[in-house]
């Protein structure tokens, strides 16, 4: 079974407490309808998915009942079938029919974009291109989703906008050109890695004579692709984003590149379809 760490438990808690508190409000007046007794519950995953969120989703019904047994019968990162019970539950009724929804939600959308980073990992096997994830995604739930590329199989770009330098063009408009951009990015922010966007193969000279962390090459064509593979020869990093999808990703990564990040991972979310029943599956 492969490990992936979560994001801190803070995060997790923090997470999950805004969902209920959206979702609860004042108190679930229909809950309270269910006598206040110990139930079992199982947890279906309806469609063939990769299960991601299982932090989150415990989170969620011990916050509400924190003597609640909850048995997984996959690990996180594990591909089911459609049918597979993956988990059981044993706890207050109330609490496990409160809690459903915001549970559901987080593992609903984080399996969906750990199931479709696998398809695009999946579809460049073989070749030496890193699927990664972008900053397109839901809202506050960032840490999350990026975790669910991770355990997806791919990798993650820059978390925000402050722990990576990345120029694009505006940058080289206002230093007045590549180098000068890059020698600027360098001298204020000498210790954060160094992403360049290039539009040309000779902005793309200019950036593989002035060194950085990784080169952004953004809607080159083909042939342009293959060519930037050849100039840069290994020296750095070229990843490719824009107009990629599963239909073309493996064409791109064949031309040689090193990274391939791409917004739909956590963009466009699709959730996995997953649903909590009372008492045991007959």
């Amino acid at each position: 079974m492969t490990e992936f760490a979560p994001p801190p438990p803070s995060v997790v808690e923090a997470d999950v407490a805004r969902a209920l508190e959206e979702d609860l409000g004042t108190g679930d007046v229909t809950a309270a309808l269910l006598p206040d007794v110990r139930d079992t519950a199982y947890l279906l995953c309806k469609e063939a998915a990769v299960i991601c969120g299982r932090p989150w989703f415990d989170a969620c019904h011990r916050a509400l009942d924190p003597e609640v047994a909850i048995a997984w019968h996959v690990a996180e990162g594990d591909r089911v079938r459609a049918g597979t019970v993956v988990a059981t539950l044993e706890g207050r009724a109330r609490a496990l029919v409160s809690a459903e929804r915001a549970s559901l939600n987080f593992l609903q959308t984080l399996s969906g974009t750990a199931t479709v980073t696998a398809d695009y990992v999946a579809a460049v096997a073989g070749t030496n291109a890193r699927i990664l994830d972008t900053r397109k995604t839901i809202p506050g739930l960032r840490l999350a989703q990026k975790y669910a590329v991770r355990v997806g199989g791919g990798s993650n770009h820059r978390v925000g906008l402050f722990d990576a330098v990345m120029l694009k063009e505006n940058h080289v408009r206002a230093a007045g050109s590549m180098s000068a951009a890059i020698r600027n990015a360098r001298a204020a922010q000498p210790s954060l890695p160094l992403i360049v966007e290039v539009e040309s193969l000779e902005q793309l000279d200019e950036a593989l004579r002035e060194g950085c962390t990784r080169i952004l090459i953004d809607d080159f064509d083909a042939g342009m692709r293959r060519e930037a593979v050849r100039r840069a020869a290994g020296r750095i990093p070229l990843e490719v984003s824009g107009g990629v999808d599963l239909d073309t990703v493996r064409a791109i990564a064949e031309d040689g590149v090193d990274c391939i990040s791409i917004g739909g991972l956590t963009k466009h979310v699709r959730a996995v379809d997953l649903s909590l029943k009372l008492g045991r599956r007959g």
